[in-house]
């Protein structure tokens, strides 16, 4: 009886909170469709504030910059934050794999604002020009340290008796990360690569301060745009990357299922012959 309570209790409670979390959201959406051109009275249905937004050669400039900037941050911080795994997973001394993770992890939790001015103090010392490259390297920084965390559990769980067997079998080092290593951990590189993206797609702080005059992402855009007044087509805007954030999501989660399919399929030591006998 009180299990039953406690799972009442606590359905309801996530009913709330998604109640509170999505209907914003919810609400967004369906006044981005109001004929009537504002947020008090919903009038009718529309797609002339869709129109609009595919009518703004800026706008749509800005998109593409912003999804470039987002794939190239998260397949470079991925490939960085990878290798720094690798290696925080291989530190032998219990002490300094300790001060390595919590650096790592200083970064996951300091203020954007603070990583933003630092990084724009930097930028402006060396005289590094602020806009898309300033950007980019700003994102693949704040980035590293998701894929980091998002790797360092998959190397956690792996049977080193794989890689020991794959060395005396005479594998290099090539083939001992390729065949073996990289396979086992990729879950957690698509993890840290799909986290990448979507933090890089609305991230808004850190952009502000280090995208400089004549450059814009989608987030410091919305921004600029809802400081003049309420439009619609910012409404619309904000349905359609809330639509391809939901695409991503969805795509990352059968990604993984099939990677989950996959790894159930066989044993360690059948993985481990077929990656070898290739």
């Amino acid at each position: 009886m009180v299990k039953r309570k406690n799972n009442l209790f606590g359905n309801l409670y996530l009913f709330l909170t998604f109640l509170v979390l999505y209907l914003p959201i919810f609400y967004l959406m369906i006044y981005s469709f109001n004929k009537a051109g504002n947020m008090n009275q919903f009038t009718g249905w529309t797609l002339e504030h869709y129109q609009a937004v595919f009518s703004d050669g800026r706008l749509l400039v800005i998109v593409c910059d912003t999804l470039i900037i987002a794939f190239l941050s998260a397949l470079f911080a991925t490939i960085i934050g990878t290798f720094g795994a690798i290696f925080i997973h291989n530190v032998k001394r219990g002490r300094q794999k300790r001060i390595l993770l919590n650096l790592n992890n200083v970064l996951m939790v300091s203020p954007d604002v603070i990583i933003g001015a630092s990084l724009l103090i930097l930028f402006t010392m060396i005289g590094f020009k602020l806009g898309f490259y300033s950007v980019l390297l700003a994102h693949i920084a704040f980035n590293v340290p998701i894929v980091v965390i998002m790797v360092l559990p998959k190397l956690e769980e792996l049977n080193q008796s794989l890689v020991v067997a794959a060395r005396d079998l005479g594998a290099n080092a090539w083939q001992v990360f390729s065949k073996v290593l990289l396979p086992l951990i990729t879950p957690g590189i698509l993890s840290g690569f799909f986290m990448a993206f979507t933090y890089s797609l609305d991230d808004f702080a850190v952009t502000f301060f280090v995208s400089g005059n004549g450059f814009s992402t989608l987030s410091v855009e919305i921004f600029s745009r809802a400081r003049r007044g309420v439009s619609l087509e910012i409404n619309a805007l904000s349905t359609l990357i809330f639509l391809f954030s939901l695409g991503v999501i969805l795509a990352y989660y059968a990604i993984s299922k099939q990677q989950l399919k996959r790894s159930k399929r066989g044993k360690d030591n059948v993985l481990l012959s077929h990656s070898l006998g290739r």
